[in-house]
């Protein structure tokens, strides 16, 4: 009765698009609260998606300030907490930050957490069939330095995951995986960096095959890109003038979000931050351009997490951000939701009042029940009303429905192949939207999900999608997909 009445609540809200929202009389986005009795626990981190027990639909992982993991498993959209059934922790050290990856090859995604004090140390979980969670020796890789963005990544194209550790007291680490072993390296190699990092988005920016690395810094600091250049990595930020030097010590980057939000074909990069949010624009010459000021999303504001997800599947990447206004201990939040004006701009449509002004750490865009729709989950972790909100997109069936969900995987079929690059084409060869196998969003968190494409039309498209190999770029082409076809499921792809 109570989501019932909630749900009436949130249309009448969403739908007048006053104050503080979209232009008055404009109509915004419906969304429905889900179980909400059960997702409104205080002290919400990070929330991180990924189909722990392979049966077809998304679970849901939570970090807790009291140290407890949540792992709720999704029944055909419902959701039960199995965390201390499967062996995740109810208590303890308090973990930020969650990073779902095969790292073992067995098919099932385990997880990484990453321990918030400097004293405590950071978890690894192998997922041992789907039944239950089983603690592993992390002895190269536990020492705790206030974990922020962690992230499963191929960085030297080998076929297994690595693991980049970022880090907000200390030097960010980067971990080669041999054999199930992790072995640091070497720091003139690494390009270990001692700058307060709570931010990590890995993705090709110079197309030369393997995966460099963007650090979103905080408390005044410079940010970087790391150009991976195979047996080392340079960091070319100041000559891109990425880096954004001369920032007062309250400000800084928090997270960052990777999205080809003109439809270009090329991988941008959103900036949350505390101060002025930054978007660059990929220039496809291995250059970027600020454009928030032109496109209306240089807020400034503390901003903590963002996310890309075409909410609306009209076929551009809108944008949810994460922030929050007040000081510390009277935090509230202070949300954006940006729809994309066909890549010429970005207008905020969420009115003043919406329940979806909840959040201020944890965003994720998924399609937890399949039906081709985005979903919205949020964390809000600073007040006594916190929580892990779920809110279900209430998109029209047939706009549901317009709608694209690719899942990459590697040559055995193993979810392995972050950053990998998928692209649509129409008929006439133009390209219709670029995603990214996620390394890596919202607030310290990094899922196992599909990418989702929403659609203007659901004419055939080709899919094209872009391994990273060593020393090199490799496509995959399926010419002549009908999406309609893979309504309530989804397009799989293996490398070949």
């Amino acid at each position: 009765m109570r989501d019932e009445l909630m749900r009436i609540l949130s249309w009448a809200v969403l739908s007048t698009g006053i104050a503080g929202g979209g232009a008055a009389g404009t109509t915004g986005p419906a969304f429905t609260p889900v179980q909400t009795a059960d997702f409104s626990l205080p002290g919400s981190l990070s929330n991180s998606w990924a189909d722990f027990d392979r049966d077809g639909d998304l679970d849901l992982a939570v970090s807790i300030k009291t140290g407890e993991i949540r792992l709720y498993r999704n029944d055909r959209g419902t959701f039960t907490n199995i965390g201390p059934a499967v062996g995740l922790p109810v208590s303890g050290a308090e973990m930020r930050g969650l990073a779902w990856g095969d790292y073992d090859g067995d098919g099932w995604p385990d997880l990484y957490a990453g321990a918030t004090n400097t004293a405590e140390t950071n978890l690894l979980f192998r997922n041992d069939g789907g039944r239950r969670f089983v603690p592993q020796d992390l002895a190269p890789v536990a020492a705790g330095r206030s974990a922020r963005q962690s992230s499963w990544v191929d960085f030297d194209n080998d076929g297994d995951l690595d693991l980049f550790a970022a880090n907000r007291a200390g030097p960010n680490a980067l971990f080669r995986q041999d054999a199930g072993r992790f072995v640091r390296i070497p720091t003139e190699q690494a390009g270990d960096d001692a700058r307060p990092t709570v931010g990590a988005c890995w993705f090709d920016y110079d197309r030369d095959g393997d995966l460099d690395l963007f650090l979103a810094n905080q408390s005044g600091a410079t940010d970087a890109l790391w150009r991976n250049d195979g047996d080392r990595f340079t960091d070319v930020a100041p000559a891109l003038g990425m880096d954004r030097p001369g920032r007062p010590a309250e400000e800084g980057s928090v997270g960052c979000a990777v999205g080809d939000y003109d439809n270009d074909g090329e991988l941008d990069l959103f900036v949350a931050s505390y101060g002025v949010n930054i978007l660059y624009r990929n220039k496809g010459d291995g250059r970027f351009e600020n454009v928030a000021p032109q496109l209306g999303l240089a807020e400034d504001n503390h901003a903590v997490g963002a996310a890309w997800g075409d909410f609306d599947n009209d076929g551009w990447l809108d944008l949810f951000v994460a922030a929050y206004t007040g000081k510390s201990g009277a935090q509230q939040p202070a949300n954006r939701l940006y729809r994309n004006l066909g890549g010429k701009g970005f207008e905020n449509v969420l009115p003043a009042g919406s329940e979806l002004d909840v959040a201020d750490h944890g965003v994720q865009w998924i399609d937890y029940d399949r039906d081709g729709a985005l979903d919205l989950s949020v964390t809000r972790g600073y007040t006594a009303t916190g929580g892990h909100f779920l809110f279900h997109n209430d998109l029209g069936k047939q706009t549901a429905r317009r709608s694209l969900s690719v899942r990459v995987l590697d040559k055995t079929g193993r979810f392995t192949r972050m950053g990998a690059e998928v692209r649509l084409y129409d008929a006439e060869g133009k390209i219709v939207a670029t995603r990214q196998v996620s390394t890596g969003e919202g607030y310290n968190s990094q899922g196992t999900q599909p990418v989702h494409f929403g659609l203007a039309s659901m004419t055939p498209v080709t899919v094209e999608v872009t391994f990273m190999n060593r020393a090199s770029r490799r496509t995959q082409r399926i010419e002549h997909v009908r999406p309609e076809r893979y309504a309530g499921t989804e397009l799989v792809i293996r490398e070949r």
